[in-house]
């Protein structure tokens, strides 16, 4: 009898096992990045009508591949959509939007009264009599005004890849000590005669910091100098939790190419410079500070201290942002590929743009960046 219970209660087992009763609940199907893209109901705009200008910077091919896209208005997110595979928690590469961060560190040195900006820049091999580059200056620098001679891209100078100066500094002969193979560099120019972008001065800048911060050689120390410069000063203080910043294996920041953070921290470093370097009513970076990394430098209207404006370029270079459609105090930490950090002091607004597009068809996606902007209203 009791064998008999035992295979009773075998077979119901199994029964109820085919029915509901049992069964785990089915997983909700997993939704797209579409389905998971968010505007506010607090959006100055309607919803239905952000969407319409986002949605072509995932869809338009003529855009390429956006991946992510996060607008804040006064302070707060009001739009953020992905591509499929990222995320509010994926890291996303800087490319030469790292060069504005550049730009605001070594503010933190000049309020500190350890650098001045009208000053020979602190570099010991221009330093020789009669070495022209002992005339150059941090302003110059800041300005791509150094008079250095550089390649930035092969096609500018009619070179092949392997012969790009940023190319040979990153990745070929100079990717050990980068800030020696952009030091090392001849003159071209009188300093402050001519604008030249240069990932090659970014590195120097960078290592212009770590030298400030300290007299050791050795790579380690350099790095943990530097590093704990950067957090103390700037990642810390803004909550940018998710950023990290590159180094060679000199020890250098890599300040004109290599940060790695979401896009809500980009978006965090974009709302800081908008407060004229404040983050909740703290002042971390003096406003002259962020007043001069936003005006317009000599040698072109576009671009002031490590960030590019909405101003008009000279004839024959190409326009990075759009100046016939937007405030003209509208700036950029803009980056290799359509990374795009873009505030605009007079709309309240933030727009991160991060993805993957050829920087030779870049005007369809920048145009789009500048419709969405135009949606929202100047308020001063």
């Amino acid at each position: 009898m009791h064998k008999i219970k035992l295979a009773l209660l075998s077979v119901l087992s199994i029964a109820l096992s085919g029915c509901g009763a049992s069964q785990e609940p089915a997983p909700e199907p997993q939704k797209s990045a579409a389905e998971l893209a968010y505007i506010s109901d607090s959006s100055p705009v309607a919803k239905a009508r952000l969407d319409k200008a986002i949605a072509p910077l995932f869809k338009d091919p003529a855009m390429a591949e956006t991946r992510a896209l996060l607008i804040m208005y006064r302070g707060k997110i009001i739009a953020e959509r992905y591509g499929e595979g990222y995320d509010k928690d994926t890291r996303f590469i800087s490319w030469s939007m790292a060069k504005s961060f550049t730009g605001a560190l070594i503010g933190f040195l000049v309020a500190d009264g350890r650098l001045v900006l009208d000053d020979p820049a602190p570099v010991p091999a221009w330093q020789r009599p009669g070495d022209p580059r002992g005339q150059i200056t941090l302003r110059h620098l800041l300005h791509m005004s150094s008079g250095l001679d550089h390649t930035e891209v092969a096609e500018e100078g009619g070179k092949t890849i392997f012969e790009a100066d940023t190319n040979r500094m990153l990745f070929l002969d100079g990717a050990q000590d980068t800030a020696a193979y952009a030091e090392a560099r001849p003159m071209e120019a009188t300093a402050g005669e001519k604008f030249e972008y240069s990932t090659a001065t970014s590195n120097v800048l960078s290592d212009i910091i770590t030298r400030t911060l300290t007299d050791s050689s050795d790579p380690q120390v350099r790095r943990d100098v530097t590093l704990r410069f950067i957090r103390g000063r700037l990642l810390e203080p803004l909550g940018m939790d998710s950023t990290y910043p590159e180094f060679d294996p000199n020890g250098t920041f890599l300040g004109g190419s290599f940060i790695h953070a979401t896009a809500r921290d980009y978006a965090r470093f974009g709302e800081f410079l908008r407060h004229n370097g404040a983050r909740k009513g703290a002042k971390h970076l003096p406003v002259n500070w962020v007043q001069f990394m936003r005006t317009s430098s000599e040698n072109d209207p576009a671009y002031g201290g490590h960030l590019w404006l909405n101003k008009k370029r000279p004839e024959g270079r190409n326009q990075v942002l759009f100046p016939d459609d937007g405030p003209e105090t509208i700036f950029a930490a803009l980056g290799h590929l359509g990374q795009q950090i873009v505030v605009s002091p007079e709309q309240k607004l933030t727009v991160v743009r991060l993805g993957k597009t050829q920087d030779d068809v870049l005007a369809p996606m920048s145009a789009q960046i500048g419709r969405i902007m135009a949606l929202f209203p100047v308020e001063g």
